[in-house]
């Protein structure tokens, strides 16, 4: 597998792959075999990327694919958060880069662009021997490529910022937010200050949506995110708070 390894000057390892199968995969092992966290993993590509409820991912070269390992984060009833956390940490990432303030996050787990996806985060929970909790933050952006053929429109980070991005130098912003974004969290004492932040860029915010889920379609405002990141839905009976769901933007305009 080639692996390389590298200690950042803020302290987290990070480790290094031309192919792998899942960076979240390899995170999982390594938290089950006690590695004690404040590691990322990225890969050149992967041959088993996947997204939300197990959804293929395209991980072809140009992309970036990168996990981090988070051992007993928070606890364990509010450790969810920890995909807000890493969706601000992103989009300020991306705003080093010079991306506009087009780019939106799209909750619960997406960052787009004019109403493209144009990256994903998927939240995975290992619960270890000694009863902490070990959280993956998989990351996936598309720098130089979007998987074509999907339900929904996909673009590429070189579209957004006008120029060809390399995934490493993508990543060399992303570290140093996510540590940030951590701090600011505090082991989600401070949820606020991210729900703040989060807010700031939510794709939908005010707008009508729709929500796909186990339920069914429910549609309505997108009104705010409440104080454990549900999605507050305001409907014909009034405000409703959602946990999981696909959201649906109903405007063109995506702006929001």
């Amino acid at each position: 597998m080639n692996e390389t390894t590298e200690v950042l000057d803020s302290g987290w390892r990070v480790a290094r792959f031309d192919s792998i199968g899942s960076t979240n995969d390899e995170a999982r092992r390594r938290a089950l075999a006690g590695d004690l966290g404040r590691l990322w993993i990225i890969a050149r590509e992967q041959s088993e990327g996947r997204g939300r409820r197990g959804r293929g991912w395209t991980s072809p070269p140009g992309n970036l694919y990168v996990s981090a390992l988070v051992i007993d984060p928070s606890p364990t009833a509010i450790a969810a958060q920890i995909g807000f956390v890493a969706g601000v940490a992103l989009r300020r990432a991306l705003g080093d880069l010079g991306a506009s303030d087009e780019l939106r996050l799209k909750w619960p787990n997406d960052l787009v662009w004019r109403g493209a996806k144009l990256a994903g985060l998927l939240v995975e929970g290992v619960a270890l021997s000694d009863s902490r909790l070990a959280c993956i933050v998989g990351i996936g952006v598309n720098c130089a490529s979007a998987p074509p053929g999907l339900a929904y429109p996909t673009d590429c980070l070189a579209n957004v910022l006008g120029r060809a991005i390399d995934p490493e130098d993508l990543f060399a912003y992303l570290a140093p937010r996510f540590d940030e974004a951590l701090g600011l969290w505090r082991r989600g004492a401070d949820f606020a200050a991210i729900r703040a932040q989060w807010l700031l860029h939510a794709a939908g915010l005010g707008g009508s949506i729709r929500i796909a889920g186990a339920q069914g379609f429910r549609q309505g405002i997108f009104e705010t995110l409440d104080e454990q990141g549900r999605l507050v839905l305001r409907g014909a009976n009034g405000p409703e708070a959602i946990e999981a769901g696909d959201l649906v933007l109903i405007r063109e305009n995506t702006d929001h």
